[in-house]
């Protein structure tokens, strides 16, 4: 049923007041799928370590049904546990594969001994041994020993994804990570390693880890005597911040704050009993409710009131004059 135009424009703004809708979560890979899978098998191994049969004829358990440890009844006991009821996926893939991790268990453990390695890299090829890549498990650039150096991840690592190469570590860069970035120099660098270290904050290049050892100095600092030193922009001839301003520097830079003038120890407001009151860039002086104010003071009522009495008899009269 169609509704009326005017009820269709009455239920847009409740449309608007609406949260948007969540993002869709990002479908895991069939590689992260069966490497989820097998993380929970390890882990039904675990929980089931230091089980037993338990029935009291020990030596007839062992020669009829086999230790518990390599039994049937453990291997069962942990695919029971693999899959949450409500994981679709899980327990697909759980369904598809039963055969191969019960022959796995019952049959080829001991020969391969890492179930991922045997299961979702061998067996279902949608994984790939660490340090390789991409359809062919081809080794990742800098090799499948150490993938970029082991200064950075390899696109695609462990996974029939990706194309091999280096998304390098802070600080590394180059086709296997193994240079390093401006703000680091080289404290090691051999056949096999490369090791970068951050330069002095000062330095926006540099060979070594002090402020003498800058090739370029950094925005803020400047050469002097062969070191990179901070600029003092608070003491530049022309101020960089405003006359209502206090000017801070910092290491490479400087911040510009209001000046509070009611905290200087020179006292803005100077009548007696007055109140300072700090506004951006400026003060006000004012004072305390009831206080009268004079010339010189805020008087207080009582006071203010003795102060008019004694004007007014100093004030020449009729007779005197």
């Amino acid at each position: 049923m169609r509704l009326p135009r005017r009820a269709a424009l009455g239920l847009l703004p409740l449309l608007l007041l609406l949260p948007p809708a969540p993002k869709a979560a990002k479908k895991p890979t069939p590689c992260q799928r069966c490497r989820g899978l097998v993380d929970k098998f390890n882990q039904g191994l675990v929980d089931t370590a230091k089980k037993n049969f338990g029935g009291g004829n020990t030596a007839w358990e062992e020669k009829t049904l086999s230790k518990y440890e390599s039994s049937e009844i453990r291997l069962l006991e942990i695919l029971e546990g693999l899959c949450e009821s409500s994981d679709f996926e899980c327990n697909q893939m759980l369904e598809a594969q039963e055969e191969h991790l019960e022959a796995w268990w019952l049959q080829l453990k001991n020969e391969y001994p890492d179930l991922l390695e045997w299961f979702c890299v061998k067996t279902l090829k949608v994984c790939c041994s660490p340090g390789t890549y991409g359809p062919d498990c081809l080794a990742c650039q800098g090799g499948s020993q150490r993938p970029c150096s082991g200064n950075g991840h390899c696109s695609g690592d462990g996974s029939r994804q990706g194309d091999g190469s280096c998304r390098c570590h802070v600080g590394y860069q180059g086709p296997l990570c193994t240079d390093c970035m401006d703000g680091y120099f080289s404290s090691l660098r051999n056949e096999t390693h490369s090791v970068c270290t951050a330069c002095d904050e000062s330095c926006k290049t540099c060979s070594g880890p002090t402020n003498t050892d800058c090739g370029e100095c950094e925005v803020g600092w400047v050469l002097d005597e062969g070191a990179c030193v901070d600029v003092d922009e608070c003491a530049a001839e022309t101020p960089p911040c405003s006359a209502a301003q206090f000017c801070k520097n910092a290491n490479g830079s400087y911040t510009c704050e209001d000046v509070d003038e009611c905290s200087l120890a020179e006292k803005a407001c100077v009548r007696k009993n007055e109140n300072c009151y700090n506004t951006p860039g400026s003060y006000v002086c004012v004072c305390p409710d009831g206080f009268e104010e004079t010339e010189d003071a805020c008087v207080p009522p009582a006071e203010a009131e003795a102060t008019e009495e004694e004007s007014l008899k100093q004030l020449p009269t009729h007779e005197d004059l």
